[in-house]
């Protein structure tokens, strides 16, 4: 029986590719054979137009405001009319920088409808599907702000820790029917997604601090931290699609890796120093 890992030609449902990683899988993909649906932002909808010029009908591309449960529902419901998704790919994404005390009510409530709800929602709506099919591949693209925290980004560390949450729990939950979850934890790559940050209308309070800093930094970074190269990282997602036991996690880029090290040793080390304080409070009867 021919599995998905060696399957010739697939679907891919891709998020967040008018640009950066998402546009680079998307023409990855395409040029290995495979047909993809791509969605952009409404006021993206040409971002594609050379890819289609190229690839023909093997390119769809859907509008989608990802803050809209509605239109994700409209969306992947006429994607599924056109037949069964193999890789579905949640990439879309953005990062706000600010103290948390600075952030909006709309501000917190858009990251998180864009970093974990729809996600979460866009999984969902694949996994019977998938079941039905006899198996998939769905990649979260995450990154070591998933796995560990710094000032100045307390939503997006929210939105991507909730959905490595998700992620490992929902991929225990359908194993069995050979749909494989992965969360990819890249480094600092060169796709412009800082150009993409907002920002929290800065407050004097939070102008030196540790916050101040790092807004600062973001806003002129310099170049040389972003050292991996989105191709060879479209080329490793893919790999990993044909890996018919893929991780769960996936790191790219040594940079990301060491922050991620650094940040779990840590935490295992704080939760070692409490061993004794956590077998105390066990009833002594």
């Amino acid at each position: 029986m021919t599995t998905l890992a060696d399957k010739a030609v697939r679907r891919w449902f891709i998020t967040g590719a008018s640009g950066g990683m998402g546009s680079r899988l998307t023409e990855h993909a395409l040029r290995h054979g495979d047909h993809v649906t791509a969605t952009v932002r409404p006021t993206e909808a040409e971002a594609l137009n050379g890819l289609r010029e190229t690839y023909g009908d093997r390119l769809t591309v859907e509008s989608l405001d990802l803050t809209r449960p509605a239109d994700i529902d409209t969306v992947i419901s006429r994607t599924l009319q056109s037949g069964p998704v193999d890789i579905v790919v949640n990439n879309a994404g953005y990062a706000l920088m600010g103290a948390a005390e600075e952030m909006t009510a709309e501000q917190i409530r858009d990251q998180i409808e864009v970093l974990l709800l729809a996600p979460m929602l866009i999984t969902r709506a694949f996994l019977k599907p998938m079941r039905k099919q006899g198996g998939g591949r769905i990649i979260q693209m995450s990154g070591a702000g998933g796995q560990m925290a710094m000032p100045a980004q307390s939503a997006y560390h929210a939105g991507r820790w909730g959905l490595e949450g998700f992620t490992e729990s929902v991929g225990g939950e359908v194993a069995d029917f050979d749909i494989r979850l992965t969360l990819i934890e890249p480094g600092a790559m060169r796709t412009g997604f800082n150009s993409a940050m907002r920002y929290t209308t800065e407050t004097g309070a939070y102008r030196t601090n540790a916050v101040g800093q790092i807004r600062g930094f973001m806003q002129n970074p310099d170049p040389s931290i972003f050292t991996g190269d989105p191709a060879k990282v479209a080329a490793a997602i893919y790999d990993t699609t044909r890996d018919p036991n893929p991780p769960l996690r996936l790191a790219l880029g040594a940079d990301g890796l060491h922050l991620m090290h650094n940040a779990l040793t840590e935490r295992l080390a704080a939760l070692e120093a409490q061993k004794d304080l956590a077998a105390s409070v066990a009833f002594t009867d």
